[in-house]
C-alpha cells in the first residue's frame, strides 16, 4: 500500500521530528485518501502521530498555555502533524471522529505495542455514537452545500461526502465506531444496485485521475445523499450525548508517561 522507499523517508522525517523536539512518537498512521482507500496518483501522504514528552513537562504550571501540537509544511507530497499525547487522550474522551479513526488505521507506520493497544481495548466504552453522528453528517452537509451542488463539481468532494455519510449509516446500525475503509463502509449500499454501480465507476475513476479532476454532477448519487441527509437530521435531534469516564484515560496517560520515562532511563544508561 505503501512503497519501501516512501515509508523510509516517512519513518526518517518521524526520527527527526523526535530529535528536533525531544519527543518520543508512540504511534504513527496514514489518515487520509491511502488509508480510506481511494487514492489518486498525486494524492498527499497524510501521515498522523501520537507523541509523548518526558514527565517533567506535564508536571509545570503552565501546561495548558504549551503548544500540543507539531506541524510541518507539506514537502514532496507529505503531510505530518502529530498531537501530544494529552491532547489526543482528551480528544478522545470527546469521541473525536479522528483520533478513533488513527486507531483503526490500516496503514501503520510506527506502534510502541502499547498505547494504541490499550486505547483501542478502550474504545467500546469510550466512543459515544451520537457523537460521532453529529460530527460525521455536518461534515457531508458542509462539503455536500459547497461543492456538489453546480453542475460541474471536482470529483474527489463526491468521496469527501459519501463517507462521512456512509460513516453516520454505520453508527446508526451498530452503535460502533465506524471502520476507516471506504470498501467496508460502502457494504451498507450493497444492495442497492444502480447507486453500487455509480459508486464503483466513480471510485474506479478517482483512483486513476489527478485530485483536480473535475466532472458533471451525478444525479443518482445526489440524490441518494439528499435523501439520507434529510432522513438523518430528526434522529440526531432525538438523541442524549453523554460523557465517557475519565479516570480510565487518566490511567492510560500516567502508564505511557511511567513507561517512556523508564526507557529514557535505560537508554542515558547505556
Amino acid at each position: 500500500m505503501i512503497d519501501v522507499q516512501t515509508k523510509k523517508e516517512i519513518l526518517r522525517r518521524l526520527a527527526a521530528a523526535e530529535i528536533e523536539h525531544d519527543i518520543k512518537v508512540i504511534y504513527a498512521v496514514e489518515s487520509g485518501s491511502r488509508a480510506w482507500g481511494f487514492a489518486s496518483p498525486n494524492s498527499d501522504y497524510d501521515v498522523r502521530f501520537i507523541y509523548v514528552r518526558k514527565q517533567d513537562w506535564y508536571l509545570s504550571v503552565d501546561v495548558e498555555d504549551k503548544r500540543d501540537v507539531i506541524e510541518y509544511p507539506i514537502v514532496d507530497e507529505m503531510d505530518i502533524s502529530g498531537w501530544d499525547i494529552r491532547k489526543a487522550l482528551k480528544l478522545f474522551w470527546k469521541s473525536n471522529p479522528s483520533f478513533i479513526e488513527w486507531l483503526q488505521s490500516p496503514i501503520v507506520y510506527k506502534d510502541d505495542d502499547f498505547f494504541v493497544h490499550k486505547a483501542r481495548e478502550l474504545l467500546p466504552t469510550i466512543a459515544v455514537s451520537q457523537k460521532g453522528i453529529y460530527h460525521y453528517l455536518n461534515m457531508a452537509k458542509a462539503n455536500f452545500r459547497e461543492y456538489l451542488s453546480k453542475d460541474c463539481v471536482l470529483l474527489k468532494k463526491y468521496f469527501y461526502v459519501l463517507r462521512p455519510l456512509l460513516a453516520v449509516m454505520w453508527l446508526e446500525k451498530y452503535d460502533q465506531p465506524a471502520p476507516i475503509e471506504f470498501e467496508k463502509l460502502r457494504n451498507l449500499v450493497a444492495g442497492n444496485t444502480p447507486l453500487d454501480e455509480a459508486i464503483t465507476e466513480l471510485l474506479e475513476r478517482k483512483k486513476a485521475c489527478l485530485e483536480t479532476e473535475h466532472i458533471p454532477k451525478l444525479p443518482l448519487i445526489n440524490q441518494f445523499i439528499e435523501s439520507e441527509l434529510d432522513r438523518r437530521e430528526p434522529w440526531v435531534a432525538s438523541q442524549k450525548d453523554r460523557d465517557a469516564d475519565f479516570e480510565v484515560l487518566n490511567r492510560l496517560f500516567k502508564a505511557v508517561l511511567e513507561r517512556n520515562e523508564k526507557r529514557s532511563i535505560y537508554n542515558r544508561s547505556l
